[in-house]
């Protein structure tokens, strides 16, 4: 894996966790908006998209970059509108990152001609 693909990869894992929290508190903010006179339904929406448009545009350089099959860019991006899937998706790319290390040192060791 080249320094480009990774970089693509950790910005969309960096990003992920943010949005899925912005997403859980737009959730939580609709309902007190519902319910109770606070509304900050306006700034929490507007934090969520940004960080959505973010996950979005980072997802599309990974996908083009690390040449993902389109099963496994789908599921990246189906995570993204799922409230908590944010989190798995940031488990998933740590765990795609640390394989690929761990294969960088074989291929460098001389361990594995992979």
């Amino acid at each position: 894996m080249d320094i480009k693909t990774a970089t693509a990869l950790r910005r969309l894992r960096l990003v992920s966790a943010p949005e899925a929290v912005s997403f859980l508190l737009l959730l939580l903010c609709s309902v007190l908006k519902r319910t109770t006179d606070f509304n900050a339904v306006p700034v929490m929406g507007s934090i969520h998209g940004i960080l959505f448009i973010l996950y979005v545009i980072f997802w599309a350089d990974a996908w083009n970059r690390a040449k993902w099959p389109l099963r496994t860019a789908a599921v990246y991006f189906v995570l993204s509108v799922l409230p908590t899937g944010g989190f798995f998706a940031e488990r998933k790319l740590r765990r795609e990152a640390e394989d690929a290390v761990i294969a960088a040192r074989a291929r460098k060791e001389g361990i594995v001609n992979a």
